[in-house]
This record gives structure tokens, C-alpha cells and sequence, in this order.
């Protein structure tokens, strides 16, 4: 059963069976953070964009674990550029690991470094390991596509973000979290700063009035799933 940490805005570390995996680690110079860069431990950083609050920490994790980084082509080559080991997909694609499965769905955002790079299409990611599957939206609006990401995957928890203004809101994700059917949805993208700051328990009321069980997951909590 795969083991996932909060760690602060979109920031997740998954543990599974097989391998470690940090999902857009944006450590340094957060105030919500719980870890540090070099706290971590991993084989694969996902990245679902080039923003610096996603992109973060990760070229030097990826380094430092000579871990492989999984995003967008253009967003990949990036990394590769800065020293690191790199697996290029992009939107719609999916690639079979040795841990199990990464695939790339849509995201309505934007995507350029810090420096100024562009980084591709946003994206959001399936992550299936051990037999569950986990959706992160990424940064992104509500989109009617993700009803039909539900029903082709059988997602056992869904990411997304509630902080409104750069993301979704509350009431759109959820509605998210209805149109998905994850069998437990959990907020992320808020209270990091205070343009987002937002109320993950009435996220959590919202997503049950549409029928949906939503959970708030603690920065640096954890939820096995």
C-alpha cells in the first residue's frame, strides 16, 4: 500500500514498494515546508510544470539522488541541461517503469522557469504503483475532461488545488472531485501564501455535499492509500 507525505503547497512524496518518488518539490523557500532538499530521498521527481514554486528544489534533488526526472519534453530537456537524468512524456502518454505506470494528462495553466525557459504544456499525472492509482491535477483549472479521466482510471486518491486565483477554487475543485469519483480527494496549492490562502475543511464539506469523500492531509502528514 503506497504511503503519501504532504509536504506543503503541491509538494508530495510517494512510497511505494519499489521506489520513491517526489512529485513538484518546492522546498526552499517555503514557508510550509516541513523538510528540506536535502531530507530527501528518492528515484523519480515529477514536475507538472516550470513555475518556480513547482520546478523548485528539484534539479538539485534529482542530483544529489541521481534520481530521474519525469516531465513534459521541453521541461525534461530543461533539467537534462542543468546535470540531471531525465524520462521525457508528454500529454496523453504513459510509460511503464519497473515501480509501475506514469501517464500525463492535461492541465490548463501556463509553464516558463524561473529563468525564463519555456517549459512546455503543463500537465497533470496518473501514478500507478502497488496496485493504486493517484491522480495530481498539477496547477490547473476545472476542466470537463476530468469526468472522463474518472472513468477510465479507477483513481484511488486525487490531488488538487483549492487555493483559487493562479488554480481552481473550492468550488471548482469540488466539483472536480465529483466529476473524478477518486475514492478520497485531497486539497494542495493553498495557505503558502497569502494570495491562496483558503479553508481545506470547507473544501472537504463541498466535495461531500456532491456526494464525494474529501480529506484534508496536514503538511507533513501522511496518508496511506
Amino acid at each position: 500500500m503506497p504511503k503519501l507525505t504532504y509536504l506543503g503547497h503541491s509538494a508530495f512524496l510517494i512510497e511505494g514498494s519499489k521506489a520513491r518518488l517526489i512529485i513538484d518539490p518546492f522546498l526552499s523557500g517555503n514557508p510550509k515546508a516541513p523538510k528540506k532538499p536535502e531530507d530527501i530521498k528518492v528515484d523519480y521527481v515529477l514536475l507538472s510544470h516550470a513555475h518556480g514554486d513547482h520546478l523548485g528544489d528539484a534539479i538539485a534533488i534529482a542530483k544529489a539522488n541521481k534520481a530521474t526526472v519525469v516531465a513534459p519534453f521541453e521541461l525534461a530537456g530543461y533539467c537534462e541541461s542543468k546535470g540531471t537524468l531525465i524520462h521525457p512524456l508528454h500529454i496523453g502518454g504513459g510509460f511503464n517503469f519497473p515501480f509501475g505506470r506514469i501517464k500525463l494528462t492535461i492541465a490548463h495553466h501556463g509553464s516558463v522557469t524561473p529563468d525564463g525557459v519555456y517549459g512546455g504544456s503543463p500537465c497533470g499525472f496518473l501514478v500507478t504503483m502497488d496496485g493504486k492509482t493517484l491522480y495530481h491535477s498539477g496547477d490547473t483549472a476545472l476542466f470537463y475532461d476530468m469526468k472522463l479521466i474518472g472513468e477510465m482510471n479507477a483513481i484511488d486518491v486525487a490531488l488538487l488545488p483549492i487555493g483559487d486565483n493562479f488554480t481552481m477554487g473550492i468550488p471548482d475543485a469540488a466539483k472536480a472531485a465529483e466529476l473524478l469519483s477518486a475514492r478520497v480527494a485531497v486539497p494542495m496549492h493553498y495557505d503558502t501564501f497569502d494570495l491562496i490562502k483558503a479553508d481545506p475543511n470547507e473544501f472537504v464539506k463541498q466535495a461531500a455535499a456532491k456526494g464525494r469523500k474529501a480529506q484534508v492531509v496536514p503538511v507533513g502528514g501522511t496518508l496511506e492509500y
